[in-house]
């Protein structure tokens, strides 16, 4: 077979990547499966040190028990355990994983929709392959089914993606959310090189704040907090989800609109998947 024929058939290698791992999920083979998924909480949150970095996350301690033994385990999440946690307080219920027999290897696991499925990578791989074949068909059969492969995209990953649900969950949470002072307790630095070599610092505030339960909620401030560079010790209002104190916010007024301009993205991006759909149609 020539290159070109070779070339003609990339597809195959994605395609039978995510067959497989398709397959592996439907035998229970992956390991997220073989892995052991238990219910843990945070039984201590570690005073966070100002000017370290942010990736490792709020250092917090854990305890979770391992099911075929009954042992109970108390161990501390030093970032080299899965999900970095933002958001820490005592009490606070987490999932863990780790390989059958070895509860010492656990990794935090926030968001376990498609991981414990072992769904995740062969999804991917998926994406991945629809967008080769949208360009492949731009090359070969020309724009016209490039913009229908796209706009056909655009517009399923729009409408059934989790972005608008979570932005209206995040409103409902938000409804009623009192408000309490904070105060920021340490702001973490983080040192990059972008692609012409400049140096870039980023600088992440730690605010605590305590909920009208009494739970003393440490969290890393991506946004919200102006001037983060000198914001240590700087005294803060927020407001909180009562079921949910991950889910919190400075300006209400400022979040509503921020979840407006979401939305309206969303729906612009669905609308331009439509007419992208539309037109590759007229166009063939």
């Amino acid at each position: 077979m020539s290159a070109h024929g070779m070339l003609e058939l990339w597809w195959t290698v994605p395609a039978g990547s995510a067959v497989l791992g398709y397959a592996l999920s439907l035998a229970g083979l992956t390991p997220a499966q073989r892995a052991v998924w238990v219910r843990a909480r945070i039984s201590e949150v570690h005073q966070p040190v100002h000017g370290a970095s942010r990736h490792p996350g709020i250092l917090v301690t854990v305890t979770f028990r391992d099911p075929s033994t009954g042992r109970e385990f108390v161990r501390r999440n030093v970032g080299r355990h899965g999900d970095p946690v933002e958001e820490a307080w005592v009490g606070r219920e987490l999932t863990v994983r780790f390989p059958r027999g070895r509860p010492e290897r656990f990794r935090v696991a926030l968001h376990t929709a498609e991981d414990d499925s072992g769904r995740g990578v062969p999804n991917c791989t998926v994406a991945l392959l629809l967008v080769g074949l949208i360009v492949h068909a731009a090359v070969v059969w020309g724009y016209p089914w490039a913009l229908l492969g796209l706009g056909a995209l655009l517009s399923v990953v729009t409408a059934a993606g989790p972005d608008l649900r979570t932005v209206r969950s995040r409103d409902a949470l938000l409804a009623s959310a009192p408000a309490v002072p904070a105060k920021v307790v340490a702001v973490a630095r983080d040192v990059y090189t972008d692609g012409e070599g400049e140096e870039v610092v980023t600088h992440t505030p730690v605010v605590c704040f305590t909920t009208h339960d009494g739970a003393d909620v440490t969290v890393l401030s991506r946004d919200g907090v102006r001037e983060p560079r000198l914001s240590l010790g700087r005294e803060l209002t927020v407001h909180y989800a009562p079921s949910d104190p991950a889910v919190y916010a400075y300006d209400l007024a400022a979040e509503r609109r921020s979840n407006e301009r979401s939305v309206g993205v969303i729906i612009m991006l669905f609308v331009a998947g439509v007419a992208a759909t539309v037109a590759g149609a007229v166009l063939l």
